[in-house]
């Protein structure tokens, strides 16, 4: 005959004393350690729309969509990993964090288990072409701070911004050809070159 060990003893003892380990989770809500990984959600005030966690998801989770002037970027948590890459990866660090709600069931349909933000875009004054969204390029400039005054398009929009530039009608390339004043727009770099090339 084998006797317990004196481990499974003092194991058998203190469940006794203080009660099993697990929680009474459908009777009473369930409280998660502060470092659970659970929902990620966007936070719309400190997302800058960059993309940087839809890159990196491996689970495809994270998407956009740029449409028109707009990026839709969405989340869907029926297929999140809750791995935390998105988080770890964003920029801001508050962009898309993941919070302590773990309970995702629901009785309606799949499609509702998402979230999504819209951010608006910068185009490129001559072509049109999306330069980023406009949360990104005012995080940049404040992150690198008077730099961004060596940077033709990054110093107008920053100026823009604060209404300290004058505002003009956005031309098109089949208009009119580049002239030397042309440098000083809202250009993507494939504009700023031939810009800077006729000029």
């Amino acid at each position: 005959m084998r006797y317990p060990k004196l481990r499974e003893l003092k194991e058998a003892i203190r469940a006794l004393i203080k009660g099993p380990y697990t929680t009474k989770f459908p009777y009473k809500p369930h409280k998660p350690y502060e470092r659970f990984r659970g929902r990620p959600k966007f936070y719309e005030q400190d997302c800058i729309g960059c993309t940087a966690c839809a890159q990196v998801c491996p689970a495809k989770a994270i998407d956009f969509e740029d449409i028109k002037n707009k990026r839709v970027l969405t989340v869907r948590w029926d297929i999140c990993i809750f791995c935390g890459q998105c988080q770890a990866n964003c920029p801001t660090t508050k962009g898309i964090m993941l919070s302590n709600e773990f309970d995702l069931a629901t009785t309606e349909k799949r499609q509702d288990l998402k979230q999504a933000i819209e951010k608006e875009l910068l185009l490129c004054e001559c072509c049109g072409e999306v330069i980023a969204p406009y949360d990104q390029i005012l995080w940049v400039a404040k992150k690198i701070g008077p730099l961004c005054f060596s940077n033709a398009s990054l110093m107008l929009f920053y100026l823009k911004n604060f209404d300290l530039a004058l505002k003009e009608k956005p031309s098109s390339k089949e208009e009119l050809e580049f002239q030397r004043s042309d440098r000083i727009k809202i250009l993507c770099p494939a504009c700023r070159r031939q810009a800077v090339i006729q000029s």
